[in-house]
């Protein structure tokens, strides 16, 4: 297979994810019309965060100008699994506009909520808190696939773990401002993925 094929259908696919994401950000922006402070989650937080963010956007980039600047991590997927990393990132996608459009206005940047901030139980909501975690690291995962680079599949790897070790703090801030609704939430929710066994 042609490997410009996977990097038109990778490059259309990321770059679609991202005008959504950034079409909500700006609209939430705007309705609210607060600025939530980069500095919510700690100095620490935030340099790991945008130097990690650094990387992780501008090696997909790199592959997309130019394949042989990421040859060095390529792994040698078969087509087959090169395909399967489109079709996840297709759905990604999906699940992109659906999280965006159900949490509205509510999207925050860092753990912080905004202070018109309502609790969304709808939509992926309803059976997990933090579907943007889960969808965002499987976009970058799928890419590595479609790119057939384990360095950018490991990034979304790691971009999900620094994710996690900032969500106690993003529940903690949840939990200060609904209290109770929040606990009876998340007995029902899993956090990053639905909860088993429980039909709520």
């Amino acid at each position: 297979m042609n490997e410009n094929i996977f990097r038109i259908l990778a490059g259309l696919i990321l770059i679609t994810g991202m005008g959504i994401s950034g079409y909500f950000r700006r609209k939430a922006d705007r309705e609210t019309g607060e600025t939530i402070s980069r500095r919510a989650d700690g100095n620490v937080m935030m340099t790991i965060i945008r130097i990690g963010g650094l990387v992780l956007w501008l090696s997909p980039f790199a592959y997309l100008i130019n394949p042989t600047w990421m040859a060095w991590s390529k792994i040698g997927l078969p087509e087959w699994a090169r395909w399967l990393g489109v079709g996840i990132g297709v759905l990604c996608n999906f699940g992109v506009y659906w999280l965006f459009s159900s949490i509205g206005s509510g999207i925050t940047p860092t753990s912080a909520t905004r202070e018109e901030h309502k609790l969304v139980t709808s939509g992926p909501y309803r059976w997990v808190r933090h579907p943007l975690y889960t969808v965002g690291s499987s976009m970058f995962i799928a890419f590595g696939m479609m790119s057939d680079n384990w360095f950018i599949a490991a990034l979304g790897v790691l971009t999900f773990i620094l994710l996690a070790i900032r969500t106690p703090k993003e529940e903690a801030n949840l939990i200060e401002k609904f209290g109770d609704d929040y606990r009876e939430y998340m007995k029902h929710t899993g956090r990053f993925l639905p909860k088993i066994g429980d039909s709520a």
